[in-house]
């Protein structure tokens, strides 16, 4: 194994790569371009508080066919960018090159072995406590230990060459003849710790402080136990539930990477963990209402940060901020729901919704009277009282079934059939602004609605 390829360069790929490349030259990595940018500029730096830090400057690119053909490529991604991944190192791979993951979930093998076949995937389980300091910058303070093995549990000599390989950087790496059983013991740790801590919005102590924890705890991994046995036959011991509370006291005064992935506003991988508890109990039949709870409130509070739809944001002289996509507004009542507008675009199949609906959600501040709508690029407003947007106002968020499309105006569009001259037709809205009075409206000065 001469090339060695690490997929990131976050808290776990970047850690282990770059202990590998300080004692190995040919290790390159392939990053995202402003993560590239910052190592090709800076080296990749180590920061550790219980070893020694430094930095490496080692190969880097954004297109796999820029580096080295790998004859090891080490997967330190997260679980949800496993597929963009697969297709960026499929044109790269030699017919012996080798494949390590150390990502979270229980299914990442079974993944790529079905896209490479099963003679390439390594599975590995990493123990770190790590955190992304800046791009390029990793700080390290706990741990720092990797568990290797085959699938199918053989100790074969590639299993021997990657353990004497990592060994070989100092990196602290043992065999395990049974990795999905580690990874799924994993998986119980994860799906205890990772959504605590978010939910609690403090580090892993403060879940283990308190006795009424302790069945929450255990409620949490019995259900992916049970889970385990369904899909993998896996089964996991009884006295998991303290396992998982004695691995943690060690790692008490830690924040978990789902936490430090929701503070920073990135996707989380409750997909990948709860979520994918609830979506295997659902399909064999087994009870996971523990893990259902925290799949939807780590979804609730993460899926305005991580969601692809387009926005309106709803702010100004209101109680609370608020924002509105294509989805959310289709569940507005039926009876503030539109279908069609003959007037303002005759013969298309529109959806729309009349902005009363809007005003039935929100709380506005005493003696808020106007609202404004305003384009995404912010150089077009309309201002009207807050009768007028009662009466005509129209959002329309969709077209044939799907978002409105932009060439229109879309994603979100402001009509107001029979406002007459003072009509308010606004393209891409983007946000909504309640006010005491008028505010920003760049029509043209008889169209303004004081003048009403």
């Amino acid at each position: 194994m001469k090339e060695i390829l690490f997929v990131g360069a976050g808290s776990v790929g970047g850690y282990f790569g770059a202990h590998l490349a300080r004692h190995n030259p040919n290790v390159s990595f392939l990053l995202r371009p402003h993560t590239r940018e910052a190592v090709a500029k800076s080296g990749l730096t180590i920061r550790s508080a219980i070893g020694e830090s430094f930095t490496v400057h080692p190969t880097v690119a954004s297109d796999p066919e820029q580096l080295p053909q790998p004859d090891l490529i080490v997967l330190g991604i997260k679980a949800y960018n496993l597929d963009e991944v697969m297709n960026q190192i499929e044109p790269v791979l030699k017919p012996d090159t080798i494949i390590l993951t150390l990502q979270n979930g229980v299914t990442i093998e079974d993944t790529l072995m079905v896209r490479f076949g099963r003679e390439r995937i390594v599975g590995g389980v990493a123990f770190i406590y790590s955190k992304i300091a800046e791009p390029g910058v990793i700080d390290h303070f706990k741990k720092g230990m990797l568990t290797i093995g085959e699938p199918l549990g053989m100790e074969t000599p590639r299993l021997q060459a990657i353990l004497a390989l990592l060994k070989g950087a100092g990196i602290p790496c043992f065999l395990n003849p049974d990795i999905r059983r580690a990874k799924w013991e994993k998986m119980c740790w994860n799906c205890v710790f990772n959504p605590l801590t978010v939910l609690l919005n403090d580090r892993v102590a403060k879940a283990l402080d308190y006795p009424e924890f302790q069945p929450v705890i255990a409620g949490i991994v019995r259900e992916v136990s049970a889970v385990a046995m369904a899909v993998h036959r896996v089964p996991l011991e009884e006295n998991m539930p303290e396992k998982v509370v004695r691995w943690a006291q060690e790692l008490r005064d830690i924040h978990t990477s789902m936490y430090d992935d929701w503070l920073a506003g990135r996707p989380t991988e409750i997909d990948e963990l709860n979520g994918f508890i609830t979506k295997q109990g659902k399909a064999f039949g087994v009870s996971t209402p523990m893990n259902d709870m925290l799949t939807a409130f780590i979804k609730a509070m993460t899926i305005s940060k991580s969601s692809p739809e387009a926005t309106i944001q709803v702010d100004g002289a209101i109680m609370q901020p608020l924002h509105f996509t294509r989805t959310t507004l289709a569940q507005l009542p039926a009876m503030h729901q539109m279908c069609e507008l003959p007037t303002v675009m005759p013969g298309m199949s529109v959806r729309g919704v009349k902005f009363q609906a809007i005003l039935d959600v929100v709380t506005l501040n005493v003696g808020a009277d106007h609202v404004t709508f305003e384009s995404q690029d912010g150089k077009f407003s309309a201002c009207l009282t807050m009768k007028q947007a009662a009466e005509y106002g129209i959002l329309v968020y969709e077209h044939d079934g799907v978002p409105f499309p932009s060439e229109r105006g879309g994603p979100f569009r402001l009509v107001t059939p029979g406002l007459g001259d003072l009509c308010a037709n606004v393209k891409q809205v983007g946000k909504i602004i309640f006010s005491k009075g008028s505010i920003s409206d760049s029509r043209p000065p008889q169209a303004c609605p004081e003048k009403v």
